[in-house]
């Protein structure tokens, strides 16, 4: 038991985990069953970076005790209050904060170290010389390397894992690869204070009353990889009495969810075609019934992940529900006695490749990657309904294999296909909407898949050009703006040329488009935040935050998403942490609600 939990911390000190943290930590438990005085069980797991020069804490950076399950958040607040009032100690409250899942740190703006084995951890500065950005600024103590989750989801899941992969890489290597260099590039890897973090006050009896709900409120409130909450004593006199065991702080806990878990057999792997030619194992397994729902497809993520943990048809793998449609891998219980990875495209036939763990299908004109593309359209374009996937899997199948065509397409024309009256009327209709209803230039941009440039990267990018002048675009031109690096400026403009005519036949079609204002436009509006830095935080009640944040866009506002020295305004919404108010009156921030805001817009 002792060696397998060796092996897994092991796995996922280096970026790569094998089992989930749920499942490591039933493991856990199961060894203080069998084993209760184990030496695994007194000592911070360990992680090694073999060539860095190793430092001692001047006080120990110790693990976390975890709560899956309101009795346990019972029994930890229950031992608090038991020590506080043996002491006569009141007013108990709690600080709840996110639990960042990447790689943790300690920054005192002269070393920089990971926590290693929680005595002694590994000087890593130069990751501050290779891009890293310290929210904040230098020195301000305890946090975690991470990769902001919208940038990943945009810009490297097909590469990735897990951020926590990437993090790892960058740390440990003194030549970051492309994708991680670009990442840095964007300041899409931070260094994030735990003091830094958005948080709630409460006390005991509400801590664990709606533990679920807080956890839901400030989750909506960050922008990082998460992996639960943490809850903290604030009280420093409580802290030092109840103290630490040499695993973890008697005054902290981490609260988990924890999805129900199963075990069953694969008894096939299904291969998908994304639109960028990603090639994705989904595992067909036995019917098994999880979390109410009778399961019989698992994501495996990717090919990587197959051939590393002897993944095929025959292995007996333990999975997990948390509320997904298509539950995850949890662990691999027996392995397979064969792995067999796919040579050849399934849907076109074209050799595969590798890039990373992922396997990739070169050819632009594979049937399923062209499905993939006009679902995304449509899809990201949001403003008409009926093109679903059995639908476009029909239209590629019969010879529409481009927006140009299916745009030219008429109700006869969906009739002759084999659709009925109604639903060729509707899908004709469809067509027609999708042009003539108003939406947003950037959408319209984005929707087109081109990669390295999702909903934001398109926004920024026609608040300098108009969407005419897209396609003459140069790689200079895009580097230029500031978080366009070179590389991705390069891959941006090689995919504009590639569907170079599809964009301008789509523009030619006269689709009704809410303009981007130019920012030479931007300087000569006349609007209360012309120019002023804005955030807005928490639950909006007058639309969402994307539309708020679109529209002070348009008046000539600088929209940002934390709250640092640049920023004028916190536009709060509903169930704001204090900790994001508290930090904006220190440093002189206009404070106000949604509806000052938009009193002051009128």
């Amino acid at each position: 038991m002792v060696a397998k939990l060796t092996r897994h911390n092991e796995d996922y000190r280096r970026g790569m985990p094998t089992i989930s943290d749920a499942r490591y930590d039933e493991l856990t438990e199961e060894l203080r069953s069998l084993d209760p005085e184990n030496v695994f069980l007194t000592k911070v797991e360990p992680e090694s970076f073999g060539t860095k020069r190793e430092v001692r804490h001047p006080v120990p950076m110790l693990s976390t005790e975890k709560a899956y399950k309101e009795s346990d958040l019972k029994r930890f607040v229950e031992r608090v209050e038991k020590e506080a009032s043996s002491n006569k100690i009141r007013n108990i409250m709690f600080r709840v904060t996110p639990k960042l899942d990447g790689l943790a740190a300690r920054d005192d703006g002269n070393i920089f170290a990971t926590r290693g084995n929680g005595e002694v951890g590994y000087e890593i500065s130069s990751a501050f010389g290779k891009g890293l950005i310290p929210i904040g600024g230098r020195g301000q103590g305890l946090g975690e390397i991470v990769c902001k989750k919208s940038y990943f989801e945009e810009h490297l899941s097909g590469n990735f894992e897990h951020p926590r992969n990437m993090v790892v890489g960058i740390v440990t290597s003194d030549n970051v690869n492309v994708l991680a260099r670009q990442a840095l590039q964007d300041e899409a890897v931070v260094f994030v204070p735990y003091s830094q973090l958005p948080e709630k006050v409460v006390d005991g009896k509400t801590l664990v009353s709606e533990m679920w709900s807080i956890t839901d409120e400030l989750e909506s409130l960050t922008d990082y990889p998460l992996d639960g909450m943490v809850a903290e004593v604030l009280n420093e006199e409580l802290r030092q009495i109840m103290g630490a065991t040499a695993h973890h702080y008697r005054w902290q806990i981490a609260i988990k969810r924890k999805g129900e878990s199963a075990i069953t057999v694969v008894e096939d792997i299904r291969w998908q075609v994304g639109r960028l030619g990603t090639v994705t194992p989904v595992m067909e397994v036995k019917p098994v019934t999880v979390s109410g729902a009778t399961i019989s497809n698992v994501t495996a993520h990717n090919a990587g992940m197959l051939r590393n943990q002897s993944i095929g048809r025959g292995a007996e793998v333990r999975i997990i529900r948390s509320g997904e449609v298509i539950p995850k891998l949890e662990e691999v219980v027996v392995p397979a006695d064969k792995v067999e990875l796919p040579s050849t495209c399934p849907s076109c036939g074209a050799i595969l490749f590798w890039q990373n763990d992922f396997l990739k299908c070169p050819d632009y004109e594979c049937p399923a990657r062209i499905e993939q593309r006009i679902e995304y359209w449509f899809k990201t374009l949001g403003n008409a309904d009926w093109f679903g996937k059995k639908t476009i899997e029909k239209l590629v199948g019969s010879g529409y294999k481009s927006l140009e065509s299916i745009y030219e397409m008429g109700e006869d024309d969906f009739r002759s296909l084999g659709f009925g009256p109604v639903q060729s009327s509707n899908l004709a209709e469809a067509i027609y909407i999708s042009r003539t209803k108003e939406t947003d230039d950037w959408r319209f941009l984005a929707a087109l898949g081109i990669p390295d440039l999702g909903k934001a990267d398109s926004r920024k990018l026609l608040s300098y050009f108009p969407i005419e002048d897209v396609i003459k675009i140069s790689s200079d031109d895009l580097a230029a703006i500031h978080g366009f690096g070179e590389i991705t400026s390069q891959s941006v403009v090689a995919g504009i040329e590639q569907i170079a005519l599809t964009i301008q036949h789509m523009l030619d079609l006269g689709f009704n488009l809410r303009r981007t204002p130019l920012i030479s436009e931007r300087e000569q509006l006349d609007s209360p935040v012309k120019g002023k830095g804005i955030v807005f935080t928490g639950k909006m009640e007058h639309g969402n935050r994307e539309e708020m944040q679109s529209m002070a866009r348009s008046l000539g506002a600088n929209v940002q998403t934390s709250v640092t020295g640049k920023t004028d305004m916190l536009v709060c919404g509903l169930k704001v942490g204090q900790k994001k108010i508290d930090s904006a009156k220190s440093k002189g921030i206009h404070i106000m609600s949604e509806k000052e805001y938009l009193d002051l817009l009128k």
